[in-house]
């Protein structure tokens, strides 16, 4: 039995990932105990008491990307958060820290580095972000999804393990997507398009603008599930209302994602790390738009190591419209091989184990004593 703190979060795409590994350590082991450490603006403030997790807060705020009075303030709080860590540190005095990026990860390794406890990170995407180029130099192992994000670290201290996803979805993607059928000749086609939980305004709007553009034989075939985000569902609604398409359903959130990656012959999204690693998890050819500010411009580079390795075609955000995305999925729709060729691909990047395979350099880096893999 050990107990482990995963510090991090602030985003989705940081706490899920930490969540998959939290998941992955009490799956090796029940009676491992996972304390995870954020910010009470955080995600994990309302994500983590849902999930019934053991979630701690430190007062830290970000410096990357925000105004001078926000950076000062920022700065201010940083012996704060150390002091906040030391205590929790000394309080539950863990076998490991494991960060995983965002604001509260920076102050939590650090002060686990002071205690001489080993120590890790998650880097999720092919760019890292600021606290995680920070602790990657000082921290025992780093945990990188793409295998190019080597070069930011020292590399006897990385290891490639693809981004943990959450296990039910890893586990159920795996099994419900043994094949990828793809379209028949002539057959329906599903496009499953989202931009993530909050939606994506131009990716919604391209959305409703395609079909209008589709070629007429092609209009008839397709048939797409939506998800808008609450903000925007209204407004999609009644634009494929106007434009006369109605094979398609439009939803705010999809809450059975492996079920809609399951029905998708064409998946349409952002290239957030934690959608990819679900894309190609779940085997399924992709046109990926990525979010044009990402800090670090880090969603176009996650989208072009799929792109470059077969898997996806990119629109940027300032291409996307409604005949550019006609033209990209009209493409490939008329191009069965081409789509399978791309499912193909993304299987060879798809890396459901990633989790797990975390905990097991985790388990060795702390000493732990070892256990059955849970499978």
């Amino acid at each position: 039995m050990a107990r482990v703190l995963i510090a991090g979060g602030g985003t989705g795409g940081h706490f899920f990932s930490g969540m998959a590994v939290g998941e992955a350590f009490v799956a090796r082991d029940p009676k491992n105990q996972v304390v995870y450490v954020g910010t009470r603006s955080g995600i994990e403030a309302r994500v983590g008491p849902r999930e019934g997790l053991d979630v701690r807060f430190v007062r830290v705020s970000g410096l990357k990307g925000k105004g001078a009075a926000a950076r000062v303030a920022g700065l201010l709080r940083l012996p704060l958060a150390l002091w906040d860590s030391l205590v929790l540190l000394l309080r539950l005095r863990p076998a490991l820290v494991v960060g995983v990026g965002g604001y509260a990860s920076g102050p939590v390794v650090l002060a686990a580095k002071l205690l001489l406890r080993p120590t890790a990170i998650v880097e999720q995407n092919s760019i890292p972000g600021f606290t995680n180029r920070v602790l990657g130099r000082v921290v025992d192992r780093v945990f990188t999804a793409f295998p190019e994000t080597a070069a930011y670290f020292p590399r006897r201290r990385v290891v490639f393990t693809g981004n943990p996803i959450r296990r039910r979805l890893a586990e159920t993607l795996t099994l419900e997507n043994r094949s990828t059928p793809g379209p028949a000749a002539g057959g329906e086609v599903h496009v499953l398009a989202f931009g993530g939980s909050q939606g994506a305004r131009s990716l919604n709007r391209a959305m409703v603008a395609m079909v209008s553009e589709l070629p007429a034989g092609l209009r008839g075939r397709i048939r797409v599930v939506h998800q808008t985000g609450e903000h925007d569902h209204a407004e999609v609604v009644a634009g494929y209302a106007r434009a006369g398409f109605d094979r398609v359903e439009v939803l705010p959130f999809i809450h059975d994602m492996a079920g809609a990656y399951h029905e998708a012959d064409l998946v349409v999204c952002r290239a957030g790390a934690s959608t990819l690693a679900e894309v190609t998890v779940s085997r399924r050819p992709s046109v990926l738009v990525p979010y044009p500010h990402a800090i670090y411009n880090h969603q176009e580079l996650n989208a072009r190591s799929l792109v470059d390795r077969g898997a996806a075609v990119m629109l940027l955000d300032r291409d996307l419209g409604g005949a550019s995305l006609a033209g990209a999925i009209a493409g490939l729709v008329s191009d069965p091989e081409r789509l399978a060729r791309m499912a193909a691909a993304a299987a060879d990047l798809g890396r459901p184990q990633a989790a797990l395979d975390v905990v097991d350099e985790c388990y060795r880096l702390a000493g732990l004593l070892r256990s059955p893999r849970a499978r």
